[in-house]
């Protein structure tokens, strides 16, 4: 999948999370981007499965979409963690946590979380 396709559903999450709903324009917002932007990438991730809009705008995961965005918010936090249990500052290891996330291997974040595990970080 496609890093901007996982952002919005990353986003998603974190809004419905933080909010208890979510619309384009919440969407727009939060990433900093236009809201015909925003209205074609929810047009792809509708199609694609990962979300419902609702008549009144209501933008909600669909159980696939859920999932994608759940592992990716997962990566995020541990790599984030990660990042700042080296001394780096919150905000430079969030935004160096967003780049890895996407193309970190499944073996390499397992070998990780396994590791922040056992170190208790």
């Amino acid at each position: 999948m496609q890093k901007s396709r996982e952002d919005y559903l990353e986003t998603i999450l974190i809004l419905q999370n933080r909010r208890g709903y979510v619309r384009s324009v919440d969407i727009a917002r939060e990433m900093g981007f236009s809201k015909p932007s925003i209205s074609r990438a929810m047009s792809l991730l509708r199609r694609a499965g990962n979300i419902t809009m609702e008549d009144n705008g209501l933008i909600t995961l669909t159980d696939a979409g859920r999932k994608i965005a759940e592992n990716i918010y997962a990566r995020h936090r541990l790599l984030t963690s990660f990042f700042t249990g080296l001394g780096v500052n919150e905000k430079t290891a969030a935004e160096d946590a967003c780049r890895v996330e996407h193309d970190i291997s499944e073996e390499t974040f397992d070998r990780l979380r396994e590791y922040m595990e056992q170190t208790g970080k």
